[in-house]
């Protein structure tokens, strides 16, 4: 068994570009054409060959299937991944937050429930006001 995590498998660039336009079902110079359009962006060996990973090969089938399933032009499709890459930011973003709340809140409560060394603490007063039918004991 390995001992990479699921994300680092699916990262690990190891097709060739024949391979990787064989599994998404494309040429290989669509590949090339995505690449220079900035839809897609291959790992480089040290001899400048493309290395495709498989969530390379999954983008690849995605911009396939909104290209000719859904009918979007390679122009709708950058705006379609760079809309979709902010939209998973702002979740991550707003997951962040999240945490800080409950993490706040929880602190608020703790806080409510102990009050820190030092703090001033009111107490109830032995004595009524005056108003209130004078002197309790």
């Amino acid at each position: 068994m390995s001992d990479e995590r699921p994300n680092e498998r699916e990262e690990l660039a190891v097709y060739i570009i024949s391979v990787a336009a064989e599994l998404a079902g494309v040429h290989p110079q669509t590949l090339r054409i995505y690449e220079r359009k900035g839809l897609l962006r291959p790992k480089r060996t040290s001899g400048n060959t493309r290395r495709y990973s498989e969530r390379d090969i999954r983008h690849l089938q995605m911009i396939q299937d909104l290209t000719q399933e859904q009918g979007v032009n390679l122009a709708g499709v950058k705006l379609i991944i760079e809309m979709q890459a902010e939209l998973d930011a702002l979740r991550k973003k707003t997951a962040e937050l999240e945490r800080e709340l409950r993490a706040s809140r929880r602190f608020q409560r703790r806080s409510r429930d102990r009050p820190e060394v030092g703090e001033i603490v009111p107490l109830r007063s032995l004595f009524l006001p005056p108003w209130q039918g004078g002197v309790q004991r």
